[in-house]
């Protein structure tokens, strides 16, 4: 496990560091500190073009389409370095670090000549459509239906908790092409146009105030039949393929932000005295070891390369269950100011962190599902048969 860069790897990541810290206090400096995604789409659609002109988007991708070829630790170093210069949350993340790579993986010469320069140069945006109302952590239960009609499949069905689909230009969708087919077998893979009149989308709000995600609505919305990823009913593997993809570089990006959010959270308690209090600081100092702890288990987890290793299964369940009681943490040191909201429903930083960390243990498979997964997959426990005790 790599815990320290070569000087080459410094030298990279002073490169990278200088740019985006002219980027921020530059041009882009309003959009710095971002962390949703609603605020300011159409600017934070001119820095995500801005990156792909500076060959910054996705650069462990192969040069030919749109990458620099960045080996492991270099991608490592941006993400640090990205996060660190508090650049925005990123909207195109959906496309560079899910779809893109499951295109690289499974995709066909074509589709990655079509799709990956426009998502590398930040053109199109990109969501997920998985999640439905009675399949979320039970993916396999899909039920949206896409038929093939001619040279288009055509879907009817629903998909929820689509985030970023109100202004999204692209979803890589799974849906059920075989008809009576249940749990895993026939679903495919579709990689569908957003902007056509067979899809609806209805934000829903959130408690933060803000709208992040959507209700999808499809009613005989098409997309062409050399779209699918994989082979008619393969689906399921390929969405697995997407869903190791997220435990990928990204994370380190991720932590960078939570030190952040660590770090404002020890700046009040400093400014008003609760970090005098040995109770705030025993958990403030928890809650740095338990950062260094993620940082640690993220490099092991990387460090095995495309093979998803067992430690990797831990990562989700970890980092949720760290970040809600950093919201927590947070709400106790800003004291009953973290209460008060102003005009629509707008709070501060810190308590939309609180809020917002409350689903993380739903989203993206619940604790409990992600302890089935540990217990299944990463340990080889046998499953409890239906039934007893």
């Amino acid at each position: 496990m790599q815990l320290r860069f070569a000087p080459e790897q410094e030298e990279f990541r002073a490169t990278a560091a200088a740019w985006l810290t002219a980027q921020m206090a530059g041009p882009f400096r309003h959009l710095a500190g971002i962390r949703n995604h609603t605020a300011a789409v159409e600017e934070r659609r001119e820095w995500e073009q801005a990156l792909g002109a500076a060959g910054w988007s996705c650069i462990g991708w192969p040069a030919q389409f749109g990458g620099r070829g960045a080996g492991l630790a270099d991608q490592v170093i941006f993400a640090e370095e990205y996060a660190r210069a508090r650049a925005p949350t990123r909207i195109g993340h959906i496309g560079v670090e899910l779809a893109g790579p499951t295109l690289l993986e499974f995709g066909t010469a074509d589709q990655r000549r079509r799709f990956l320069p426009r998502i590398a140069a930040g053109l199109d945006i990109w969501c997920q459509g998985y999640s439905e109302p009675n399949a979320g952590s039970d993916l396999a239960n899909v039920q949206t239906r896409a038929l093939l009609d001619g040279d288009r499949w055509v879907l009817q069905g629903q998909k929820v908790w689509t985030s970023m689909a109100h202004f999204a230009d692209w979803a890589f969708v799974v849906a059920r092409t075989e008809k009576g087919s249940a749990g895993p077998k026939g679903l495919s893979y579709l990689l569908v146009p957003m902007r056509q009149a067979g899809i609806t989308v209805r934000p829903i709000r959130q408690m933060t105030g803000e709208a992040e995600f959507n209700e999808v609505f499809f009613d005989g919305a098409e997309t062409e039949a050399d779209n699918i990823v994989g082979a008619p009913g393969e689906g399921w593997k390929v969405a697995m393929g997407t869903l190791a993809f997220e435990r990928g570089v990204s994370t380190l990006a991720q932590q960078m932000d939570f030190r952040n959010e660590l770090d404002e959270v020890i700046r009040i308690a400093k400014a008003n005295g609760k970090a005098k209090d040995p109770l705030f600081r025993q958990r403030l100092a928890d809650a740095h070891i338990g950062l260094k702890i993620m940082r640690a288990n993220a490099l092991r987890m990387l460090s095995a390369g495309a093979t998803l290793s067992r430690e990797a299964y831990a990562y989700k369940i970890y980092w949720a269950s760290w970040h809600q009681k950093l919201g927590e943490l947070a709400m106790d040191v800003v004291g009953p100011a973290a209460e008060l909201g102003h005009d629509d429903y707008e709070f501060g930083p810190l308590t939309k962190l609180y809020l917002m960390s409350r689903a993380e243990t739903i989203y993206g498979g619940t604790n409990e599902i992600q302890r089935n997964i540990i217990a299944e997959r990463a340990l080889g426990l046998p499953r409890e048969p239906r039934g007893t005790a």
